[in-house]
């Protein structure tokens, strides 16, 4: 018969295989528990759009700078004082206006005199007409010679040629008694008088008088970098973008906010500047408010070329991966998660222009893209922004009521012990 020592092993043994059991049975039955909630568990809801290909403006953001329409330097072609002013200094003057007057008298004097000189060659003209119309009656008889005759009438076309000679001379001494009023040579915003009365001014010198600007319509020169413009011709001769209507300029101001009228690409520069590496761009913009001053920032939106069969996507369904390559999740036939390469090509309206991985009737997860992954089962449903505005802003007003209601609960639980306390402050007292 065997004592207690010798079976102690035998029962430690036992114990040991008992406790492995019951430790194997309890994982087994956690694990089948939590299959069977992961079973039960129904799929996740997602908010999805239809992928449906557009043609979209492919619009490219550039910065510029405003400059005037036509620039006028306004230099006197008179010598002389000037006498006064014409206008008012920055108002708006149109073509042919006076804008000042020069001493005209040394001008007035070479016209009276170029005018005598004018009459004095047409007398003489008709002096040797008259002559000349004798002549040619008396050489038929031979009463004068063929030589005779032959050098009045030499005489004729030289007085003919001194009347013409003055006549031009008289005509430019009128045109320099002209330039004694200086006139504006365009319609434009003048700016500040480089010369009061009392100057005294040079025909052709090198300080305008004053600077005349044209605002309406006025420019913006836009830079766009090469390898942007080599970027856009090369998706054209690919077929990527679509040349046919390009000439829309959008323009944002310096404040923010957007210019009303839209403008039209008039100008490309033919080379490239090699110390900043961009191409200069012009377009022209009507300006009846004068709002677009020279010299104004702004960024222009220029749509160059139309991107056929793109799709839009809110930026929310767009994701990088470390690499940078964009990606977005998709639902299949099966509604389960499915990851997507894409390719874009800029912004439009806050939307990324997809040109690549997408095709048409593919359901894009935009709702809910955080708590899915690949592989996983879903229950799309079509998403609608609005309805998540909607939520936001009950949301927003129910926290608003019950931050508005905990003051009230306070005061009135503030009151009711203030009530309770002041009994027995009373009894305190008699006592």
């Amino acid at each position: 018969m065997r004592t207690a020592k010798n079976w102690a092993p035998v029962l430690s043994a036992c114990t040991l295989a008992v406790t492995l059991a019951l430790v194997g049975c309890s994982k087994d039955s956690e694990q089948a528990a939590q299959g069977a909630a992961a079973q039960q568990m129904p799929p996740a809801q997602v908010g999805v759009i239809v992928a449906q290909p557009q043609s979209v403006e492919n619009v490219v953001e550039m910065t510029g700078r405003t400059s005037a329409y036509q620039i006028s330097e306004v230099r006197p072609q008179a010598s002389g004082v000037i006498l006064k002013r014409l206008f008012t200094e920055g108002s708006y003057v149109r073509r042919g206006q006076a804008l000042y007057e020069i001493d005209d008298r040394t001008n007035r004097a070479s016209v009276d005199n170029f005018k005598a000189a004018e009459r004095r060659a047409q007398a003489n003209l008709n002096a040797l007409r008259t002559t000349e119309g004798r002549y040619r009656q008396l050489v038929g008889s031979n009463a004068v010679s063929k030589q005779e005759y032959d050098d009045i009438v030499a005489q004729v076309r030289l007085a003919e040629a001194d009347l013409e000679a003055a006549r031009a001379t008289l005509k430019n001494a009128q045109i320099n008694l002209g330039y004694s009023t200086v006139r504006a040579p365009i319609s434009g915003q003048t700016g500040r008088s480089s010369v009061t009365a009392g100057a005294l001014v040079s025909a052709s010198q090198a300080d305008p008088l004053v600077t005349i600007q044209q605002l309406d319509p006025i420019y913006v020169d836009i830079s766009q970098s090469s390898a942007e413009l080599l970027r856009l011709r090369q998706g054209m001769n690919n077929g990527d973008l679509d040349q046919s209507n390009n000439t829309k300029v959008k323009l944002k101001l310096e404040d923010g906010s957007t210019y009303p009228i839209e403008g039209n690409l008039a100008f490309s520069d033919a080379s490239v500047d090699p110390e900043t590496g961009s191409v200069t761009l012009r377009a022209v913009f009507s300006n009846p408010n004068q709002l677009l001053l020279p010299g104004m920032f702004a960024t222009a939106q220029v749509v160059q070329g139309i991107v056929p069969n793109a799709y839009l996507l809110p930026q929310v369904a767009v994701s990088r991966t470390p690499t940078g390559s964009a990606q977005v999740m998709v639902v299949n036939a099966e509604n389960k998660v499915e990851t997507r390469s894409i390719e874009t090509s800029g912004l439009k309206d806050q939307q990324w222009i997809v040109t690549k991985g997408l095709k048409a009737g593919d359901k894009v997860i935009v709702e809910g893209v955080a708590k899915v992954k690949e592989g996983q089962d879903v229950k799309p449903s079509m998403y609608n922004p609005n309805a998540q505005k909607v939520q936001t802003q009950q949301g927003g007003a129910q926290g608003q009521a019950e931050q508005g209601a905990q003051p009230n609960a306070q005061n009135a639980e503030a009151g009711t012990e203030a009530q309770s306390t002041q009994p027995e402050q009373t009894t305190t007292s008699n006592t």
